[in-house]
Order: C-alpha cells, then sequence, then structure tokens
C-alpha cells in the first residue's frame, strides 16, 4: 500500500528537502505540501493524507495547534512532528494530543521514511528511552503533580489485566512482547489494546505511555528504564 505523505513547514529549504529526500522513498507518495498551521485542514480534506509529517514552529498557527485540531477530529490521519529538539516541552505537548512521534530535522532521511512506514501502520516511533527523556524534562514543572493525580485516576478505571498491558505499552513493548510477558495470544494484545484507547479516551499507544508515566507507575520499574 502507497503511503500518502503531506508535508507542513514554513521553510521553502526545508520542504524542498524534505520532497527531495522522500519523493523517491519505497511506498510513500508526497500528495502535498503546505506553509502553515492554518493551511491543514482544507489540505486534509482535499488531498486525504494517511500521515502528516509537521513542523511544531511556524508563524501563524503552529504544529502544536494544528495537531490538536486535526487529531480531534474523526478519522484524522497521523501525525509527526518535526522538530530541531529532542527534549521540547512542545513536542511533549504535541504528543498528548494525538501526535504519534517526532523526528529531528536533521534526521537520516531513511529513519525519516521509516518512522513514515510505522506510523501509518499504527506503530509509535518513541522508544522508551525517548519517552523517559521528554517525561524528565518536564518533571518539575508546576502541572506534574496534579498531571500524576489525575493520570493515576484514569488508570485506576481500568481492570487488573488492562492496567497491566497498559504499563507494559508504557514501558515500549510490542504486541509480541506483551504477549510473551502476560501470557495472552498478540490477538488478545491487541483487542486489550484497542479497549485501553476506547477506554481511556486515546488515540494511540503513545498516549498510553504518556498516562503510564504521569502516573508514576514506571518510577520504580528497572525495565521502565531500559533504551531501545
Amino acid at each position: 500500500m502507497t503511503i500518502r505523505l503531506l508535508l507542513v513547514d514554513d521553510d521553502p529549504l526545508v520542504r524542498a528537502g524534505l520532497a527531495l529526500m522522500l519523493g523517491g522513498a519505497e511506498s510513500i507518495e508526497i500528495v502535498g505540501e503546505g506553509s502553515d498551521g492554518s493551511e491543514v485542514p482544507d489540505l486534509v480534506a482535499r488531498l486525504a493524507p494517511d500521515v502528516v509529517l509537521m513542523d511544531i514552529r511556524m508563524p501563524h498557527v503552529d504544529g502544536l495547534t494544528a495537531t490538536e485540531r486535526l487529531r480531534a477530529r474523526a478519522d484524522a490521519p497521523e501525525v509527526i512532528v518535526l522538530t530541531t529538539f529532542h527534549a521540547d516541552e512542545q513536542v511533549l505537548r504535541a504528543l498528548r494530543a494525538g501526535a504519534a512521534g517526532f523526528v529531528l530535522k536533521d534526521t537520516a532521511p531513511a529513519e525519516i521514511a521509516r518512522a513514515v512506514r510505522r506510523v501509518a501502520a499504527g506503530d509509535p516511533v518513541l522508544s522508551p528511552a525517548v519517552t523517559r527523556q521528554l517525561m524528565s524534562h518536564v518533571a518539575g514543572a508546576p502541572e506534574a503533580l496534579p498531571r500524576r493525580s489525575t493520570a493515576a485516576d484514569r488508570l485506576a478505571a481500568l481492570a487488573d489485566r488492562e492496567r497491566e498491558v497498559a504499563v507494559a505499552v508504557g514501558r515500549g513493548a510490542s504486541n509480541a512482547e506483551i504477549a510473551a510477558q502476560l501470557f495472552m495470544s498478540v490477538p488478545t494484545v491487541k483487542t486489550y489494546v484497542s479497549r485501553l484507547l476506547a477506554k481511556l479516551g486515546l488515540n494511540n499507544r503513545v498516549q498510553v505511555a504518556l498516562l503510564v508515566h504521569d502516573a508514576g507507575l514506571l518510577d520504580d520499574d528497572p525495565q521502565g528504564r531500559t533504551g531501545e
């Protein structure tokens, strides 16, 4: 299946570079370009992309606001945000809003193409190490404690097995790894993940992982400190 990709960045040189790098990538078709987040709703309606690769900093409507508006819509495409920093609070906010991951602007073309393919397939593009780095970046923020309480309350509504699956997702485990750890079949794990998303009102596994981190469930978990 060909993945329809929309590029959104206010810098025409960046857009040209991305188009050049990704235009010839296998299974990816660039269906359009935008220069500001304000253009995203119309472009998405007209071009029906599967994935939007979106700059997080734009002058009129930034990528964060555009992501929040886009992911609130039914049948929204997946979003990968472009940034120049790993530990960026705006990146974290975009992930909370439903972005499936982020890539740095100096990422190798092959890695960006791989990220696009993974997101189109429904997989997050963040490792547990990167997620933990992002969470640590804002751990001392004033809203951290209220967020922990809210996250804990939301997860308390889950059944024990659902909670176990949520924590495994927070560690960055794949469906196959969760199945092995919890002695389930992979289809059963997929059912649990879908149930988690519906029950928690979330869009993707990244948001589940962030909620688990917010609740502090990995603070003393050695598996949560693993890298890739």
